[in-house]
Order: structure tokens, then sequence, then C-alpha cells
């Protein structure tokens, strides 16, 4: 690591401190991740942002993630224009600390950057219909039918080990036929 970019991450990492303490929408998950929740919890258009901070940072753009649980609800084409738009402006800070920069101006510009979200009952029901999708997928597999202990026992007694009827399992007794047939005299 470049002792130049750690002396500005220390530097940089005690304002952001500063700044934004008592502030519950920032958080400091390591010395070099950090997190900030725009708009309300539980609102359709609400998101996190993780910015990470990497060896050769400020000198280049830091790790930009929004593939949190918290941002589910969001739609990939929104998150992928908040991580182009944010990458964009820090290329014109690269070089100097640009982790307060583009909180801020994601603060300034997240109702823009969102605005092509989806309304609550539009992700609802998107919900809903890929749920109904899988129970129909789960409703097409047909249950094999299950047999008690004694039917497979007495499956199991009538087929050899190769899963076939024994030879001459069909074969008429000869002495019992002709016994219940009655007998003639034979004469010679």
């Amino acid at each position: 690591m470049d002792n130049e970019c750690l002396v500005l991450q220390e530097e940089e990492r005690e304002a952001l401190l500063s700044i934004y303490d008592g502030d519950e929408a920032f958080k400091q998950l390591s010395p070099t991740i950090y997190q900030y929740k725009y708009g309300e919890d539980g609102d359709h258009k609400s998101f996190l942002l993780e910015v990470e901070w990497h060896n050769k940072y400020p000198n280049e753009a830091p790790i930009i993630n929004l593939d949190m649980f918290y941002n589910k609800h969001i739609v990939s084409s929104v998150k992928q224009n908040i991580k182009d738009q944010i990458s964009k402006e820090a290329d014109h800070y690269l070089g100097e600390s640009m982790t307060f920069t583009l909180i801020e101006f994601l603060k300034d510009f997240a109702v823009d950057l969102v605005a092509d979200q989806p309304e609550k009952e539009v992700i609802e029901n998107i919900i809903k219909l890929t749920i109904e999708n899988d129970d129909e997928a789960t409703k097409k597999i047909v249950k094999k039918e299950t047999m008690s202990k004694a039917q497979k026992r007495k499956q199991w007694d009538r087929l050899d080990s190769k899963g076939e009827k024994p030879r001459g399992y069909d074969w008429i007794d000869v002495v019992k036929h002709l016994s219940q047939t009655g007998s003639s005299k034979i004469e010679i």
C-alpha cells in the first residue's frame, strides 16, 4: 500500500467520522468500508450505498456496491444508473478524498436517480407473479404413488433381484389342474 494513499485515507476517515457523527444514515463497517442510506425505511425508493476503499484509493475510484439485501427491491437498471453516475463523478476527483463528495452528490440527485424505480404496488405484483409461477411449476411435479410397508414387502416378494417376476410364475400346476377337472378313466 502506498504511504501517501494511507495518509490520505486516515485523514479522510477522521473527517468522515466527525462530519457524520450522529447521522443515523451513515455507518462505518470497517476502516475502509462506509455505508450511507438514502430515503426512509419502508420507502420503495430508498437504497443503501456502500463505498469501499482499496489500496490505491484515492488515486483510483473506490469500489461502489449496491448489491446488499437492503437494496433487493431496487431494479437492476436503477442500480446500474446510480453506479454509472457515481463513477462519472468519482473520475473528477481522482487523487483527492472523494467519499464525502460522492455521498453528498447522491443526496442531491438521489430523487432523480431513482425516478425510474417502479412504484411499490408494481414491485409487489412482480413478486406475486414470480411466486405464482414458482407455485405452478411446483404443482406440475407429479408425486410418485406411495406404498405402505406391507405393499412394498409383497411387491418385493413377487420379484427377483433384477426386479423381474420369477421364471414360471404363470405356469399351470398340471396335477392340481387335473384334480380340479376330474378324473376320466383312460383305457389302454
